[in-house]
């Protein structure tokens, strides 16, 4: 699999801004869900960046 954390990074901005537009729209399930998703995101660009996979969802269990 190709290292793309560049990829990852701006997937990770666009969910978090679609979090924020849900906020405003009182959506609360789908900020929830898009910030997961845009933290996620993030946290996996790391990874690649450093050379490494995240293959968990959860948050937590990825910064473990």
């Amino acid at each position: 699999m190709a290292a793309r954390p560049q990829d990852w990074f701006r997937q990770a901005e666009r969910d978090l801004t679609h979090a924020r537009n849900s906020l405003q729209s009182s959506e609360f399930e789908w900020a929830c869900f898009a910030s997961h998703q845009a933290a996620e995101k993030a946290v996996k660009a790391v990874f690649q960046h450093r050379g490494a996979e995240g293959w968990e969802h959860a948050v937590s269990a990825l910064l473990h």
